[in-house]
């Protein structure tokens, strides 16, 4: 049996470990060339470094509730705070709760919140100074409890089986010779194969193009024109080696939505149109490779929203 079709039977198991499941994948990832692939699974297996960003399914809600006291011994005991002041005065990162730690951490943090009404708190303790006299006129803030749920923690686990299985299926479906990689197959793929694995990861896997590293010569890639010019954007895009008219779509789309962020600059759209179009970098329909492909799209964003 190939190192694909064991994937496949182990990940659609009930209760089954994730750990060897990702050893595989990984083993996989090395045969057929994808170093990025290999990267999401070691940081599966080991936890995600705090310079890495991290994948949406990794990011889950946080709910809060407060003790707040008042004149003449009056108080309010497990109020909720609403999400909308949580963000206005604090910042969104206090309402998303980002999980880098490893999967098998994940998996322990859910079998402790079983015990504790399906849920684990965090420590919030810094957020009663930034809503103090926010929340409830009249009341100081003694007391903050941040909630994550048991079922968020599960979501994640899901996510990755999920994402291995869909990987495994565009594999066999797109790259035939992936299902006839075994243990004692030691042969590496070439490189256009290896284009498409990672190919088939951006989709699968992030679906956008801000969580790809990149090397060689996209570090020298640089940023030129005005900020919020989508012109510029688009000649930009084009002179780089996107087609005109995809060039012209995708500056459309980044100047018709808000910036992720400093780290994932795209917004929803643009993030599914790349999704959808970075494979023209690889079919030669763009004249750019994907690694540099990707990497000058995530500029040109952050160029376009002033972000860099």
């Amino acid at each position: 049996m190939s190192l694909l079709q064991e994937l496949q039977e182990s990940v659609i198991q009930e209760n089954v470990e994730l750990g060897p499941i990702l050893l595989k994948l990984r083993l996989l990832a090395s045969r057929l060339g994808s170093s990025e692939l290999e990267d999401w699974v070691r940081y599966e297996s080991e936890g995600y470094p705090t310079d890495v960003p991290l994948p949406n399914y990794r990011k889950i809600g946080v709910t809060y509730t407060g003790t707040f006291s008042g004149a003449f011994g009056s108080g309010i005991r497990n109020a909720p705070i609403p999400s909308y002041l949580v963000e206005k005065y604090a910042g969104k990162n206090w309402t998303n709760y980002n999980i880098r730690q490893s999967i098998a951490a994940v998996d322990e943090l859910i079998e402790s919140s079983a015990g504790s009404g399906g849920s684990l708190q965090i420590n919030a303790s810094n957020l009663i100074l930034l809503i103090q006299g926010n929340v409830y006129e009249d009341y100081a803030c003694n007391d903050i409890k941040g909630t994550i749920s048991r079922a968020s923690l599960a979501e994640i686990r899901h996510a990755v089986k999920s994402r291995i299985l869909e990987l495994t299926i565009e594999l066999e479906k797109t790259i035939p010779g992936s299902a006839e990689v075994t243990f004692g197959n030691r042969q590496h793929a070439s490189s256009e194969v290896s284009e498409k694995v990672t190919q088939i990861y951006h989709q699968v896997f992030y679906g956008n193009v801000t969580s790809i590293n990149s090397s060689g010569s996209v570090g020298t890639i640089s940023v030129s024109f005005n900020t919020g010019d989508s012109r510029a954007l688009e000649e930009y895009l084009s002179a780089q080696g996107i087609s005109s008219d995809d060039a012209h779509a995708l500056a459309e789309i980044v100047a018709s939505e808000e910036p992720g962020g400093s780290e994932e600059p795209l917004g929803e759209k643009a993030r599914k149109w790349v999704a959808e179009n970075i494979r023209k970098a690889a079919d030669g329909s763009w004249k750019v490779g994907i690694s540099v492909a990707t990497e000058v799209i995530k500029k040109a964003a952050l160029r376009y929203y002033g972000l860099d």
